[in-house]
């Protein structure tokens, strides 16, 4: 029993260290995936088809906001993930009640990453601005990576805790 809630205490840190990393890494070296964003937003490496190039956005600004707003949430992400880690693990050992509602914390941090795949690559980058018609800018592969392990952290979060025996 204690097994289970030290490995999600550890999957949630390892969701927290991943989006930490990618929010460095996208900090410290902001033109590389800015590039992707910017592409992928300007749609100029998709089939083109007149019936959707309508929804290019081809506007520097547009492209620093939108690669802006996913480094935050990344940096938001994180940061509620290392809290629920953290409070989860102050709560390793208590009854199953306490214990549960310290996990809300790490679902909350793992479901914003689940959201900014789900929603932003998958659904807005994938669909919206056609990004799998790229050979050169599709992140989706990538993207369902992502998308699988925060849904299956999930999961397992979200499986119902028991009490402890009292010899730990």
């Amino acid at each position: 029993m204690t097994t289970a809630r030290i490995l999600k205490i550890l999957a949630t840190a390892g969701v927290a260290l991943f989006f930490t990393l990618v929010a460095i890494g996208n900090l410290t070296d902001y033109g590389s995936n800015f590039a992707f964003v910017q592409h992928v937003l300007a749609m100029d490496t998709t089939f083109r088809s007149p019936a959707l190039m309508w929804r290019a956005i081809d506007v520097s600004w547009a492209d620093h906001l939108a690669y802006g707003l996913i480094i935050a949430w990344q940096v938001a992400t994180a940061l509620v993930c290392w809290i629920g880690a953290i409070r989860m693990a102050g709560r390793w050992d208590a009854p199953a009640a306490v214990f549960s509602r310290a996990k809300s914390t790490a679902m909350a941090g793992v479901g914003m990453g689940f959201g900014l795949y789900a929603f932003g690559f998958i659904a807005i980058g994938g669909e919206w601005f056609a990004m799998w018609q790229s050979h050169e800018w599709n992140g989706q592969p990538s993207a369902h990576i992502f998308l699988t392990i925060a849904g299956i952290v999930l999961v397992f979060l979200n499986q119902k805790d028991e009490d402890l025996p009292y010899d730990i």
